[in-house]
Order: C-alpha cells, then sequence, then structure tokens
C-alpha cells in the first residue's frame, strides 16, 4: 500500500484510543503554552528513550508542569483536538489521579476540569483513573475509591500502572475486588516489562482489558484463554520499543497475537515522549508488520467492540 494512499485510508478509518495517558500528551507546543520559558530544544532533551526508567525520568519532568487544574485542562483539550484531527471518534484518557495525590494536588478540582473537557470534547471522551503501583496498597486503594466515587460521571475504568518490576499485581487483589463489587472495570497495565504472568494474575482479578500484555506471547494457554475470552489487549508498538519492552520493533508480537485471535487495539500511549500518533500506530502496523486494510479495520472494530461506553456520538 502506497505511503500517500495508506494515510488517506487511516484517516478515513473510525478509530478508538484506549490506552493514553493525558500527561503523556505534553509535546512542546502544549509546555509552551503552560510556561512561555519551555523551549522545543529542552523538550527534546528531557523526552529520552531506550529504557523504561528512562521514560519513568521523561514523563516525571512533564508532570511537573501539571501546575494547576487549568493546565490538566489544557492538555486534555489539545489532544481532544489532535484525535480529532486523526478521525478518531472515542478515547478513554488514563488521568494519573496517583500522581495528582502524590504531589498533593487538590484532586478534586483537576478531576473536575479534565471532566470538562470531556464533556465538550470534539471526540467521545472517558477517563481512566490510574494508581502507581510502586506506591504501595494503600495508596492504590485510595484512587480505586477515588475512581468507584466517580463512577456514575465520567470516569468508567480503574488502572494500575508504574513499575511492574517493583509491585506485581497480586499485592493489589482486594482492591480490584472492591472496583469489581462496585461495578467498575478493571484495566490494568500488566506484561509491559514483566512476563506472562503478570498478565495472567490480572486476568484471574478480572481485569476487562490489559494495558500493553504484549508478554503474554510467552504463554500460549493464556494467549488462547485471552482470544476465547475475549479480553483486549492494549497494545502500544512505538512505546514498547522506546522502553525496551521489546528489543527491537522486529520483535514485537503484535502480528504473533492478532493472528491468534487476541483482540489487540493499537494506541499511542504516551505520545509526546515517544513521538507518536494513533494514526502513525497503525501505519507502523502496516508498514513494519504487513497489516493489510482489512486486518488494520478489524484492529480498529476491536477499539469500539472494547470500549467500555461508546455511545456512538
Amino acid at each position: 500500500m502506497a505511503k500517500v494512499e495508506l494515510a488517506s485510508y487511516l484517516f478515513e478509518l473510525p478509530k478508538a484510543e484506549l490506552h493514553v495517558h493525558l500527561e503523556g500528551t505534553l509535546d512542546a507546543a502544549v509546555l509552551a503554552e503552560m510556561d512561555e520559558r519551555v523551549t522545543a530544544g529542552e523538550v527534546e532533551r528531557r523526552y529520552r528513550r531506550g529504557s523504561f526508567d528512562q521514560f519513568l525520568e521523561s514523563f516525571k519532568w512533564a508532570v511537573g508542569h501539571l501546575r494547576t487544574p487549568e493546565h490538566y485542562a489544557l492538555a486534555a483539550r489539545r489532544y481532544f483536538e489532535k484525535l480529532a484531527a486523526q478521525n478518531v471518534r472515542y478515547v478513554e484518557m488514563t488521568l494519573a489521579a496517583g500522581v495528582v495525590l502524590w504531589r498533593k494536588q487538590e484532586f478534586a478540582a483537576v478531576y473536575e476540569a479534565v471532566a470538562r473537557e470531556c464533556e465538550r470534547a470534539p471526540v467521545e471522551a472517558w477517563l481512566v483513573l490510574d494508581a502507581v503501583r510502586q506506591f504501595g496498597a494503600e495508596h492504590v486503594e485510595q484512587v480505586a475509591r477515588l475512581a468507584v466515587e466517580r463512577a456514575g460521571d465520567r470516569v468508567v475504568a480503574f488502572g494500575i500502572g508504574g513499575d511492574e518490576r517493583l509491585a506485581p499485581a497480586e499485592l493489589f487483589a482486594e482492591t480490584f475486588r472492591f472496583v469489581r463489587e462496585h461495578g467498575l472495570a478493571l484495566v490494568p497495565h500488566a506484561g509491559e516489562t514483566m512476563g506472562a504472568s503478570s498478565v495472567r494474575a490480572c486476568v484471574e482479578m478480572g481485569a476487562r482489558r490489559i494495558g500493553h500484555g504484549i508478554h503474554a506471547v510467552e504463554d500460549p494457554a493464556l494467549v488462547e484463554e485471552l482470544a476465547r475470552r475475549e479480553i483486549a489487549l492494549e497494545v502500544c508498538v512505538t512505546s514498547n520499543v522506546a522502553t525496551g519492552a521489546v528489543a527491537r520493533l522486529e520483535e514485537h508480537p503484535l502480528r504473533r497475537l492478532f493472528e491468534a485471535g487476541v483482540a489487540v487495539v493499537l494506541n499511542s500511549d504516551d505520545p509526546a515522549l515517544f513521538r507518536t500518533s494513533v494514526c502513525e500506530e497503525y501505519a507502523l502496523a502496516a508498514d513494519a508488520f504487513g497489516f493489510t486494510r482489512e486486518e488494520l479495520a478489524q484492529v480498529a472494530e476491536n477499539g469500539f467492540r472494547h470500549a467500555l461506553r461508546f455511545t456512538g456520538r
């Protein structure tokens, strides 16, 4: 498929994004709106790639510029505009509630500012509240309660992010149960920096979708279970290469997971940090893994089918 023809097709294809962190959308233009002292050169230096630890440092630097609820609102507004320009119709944006608490910001004010932007966004927009797993079980429970309290508003799911290597999902079994009992979907990160056992633990604790989940491919029985139970994987190819979750692009298991019948959905994760977009992730699937138009359309349909509150507006 010629690049121009592919780009046209991908724009016309209605898409959903289920895995993007608000804090990871802060590109140089948005940061300059928040603080005119920020330069494009500084952003380029700060957004280093190559390992998961480097990514965490870049993420922390970006978050440091979200000083007010208005900054959070601006970030959400600008990203929703970018999605609309790519014909992305639906998004579940992750808000790092755990980081807001860690920074001792007023969560209610931040949430309300972002929720207002969701309500008037040019795409259908909902929120996932996310905890930082390495901050401990008490912290994760606190964020879960914030999510449950807002389940009737813009929040559609609860997730845990951060460093899997420091805090396995099993530590949060009680919190996961609490979330499910209150009717909120569980969408944890797993199988990004750790192996298939991390994904399996989340599946066994009731996850509706898995953030990343790529190392599930190491366990054929688990892959079969994901396909059979229609538990989607929120795959972020560029992110996985940039953080070292896979050593090389050619080794990424996207194609293998897709051919095994797993419902994969393509997402940008932290588009500013990884210099990507939803459309670019689809183009990468075509260029690097030979996805056809029909297969890309199936991936796009997966996004809507596994969305938690798609109304079609």
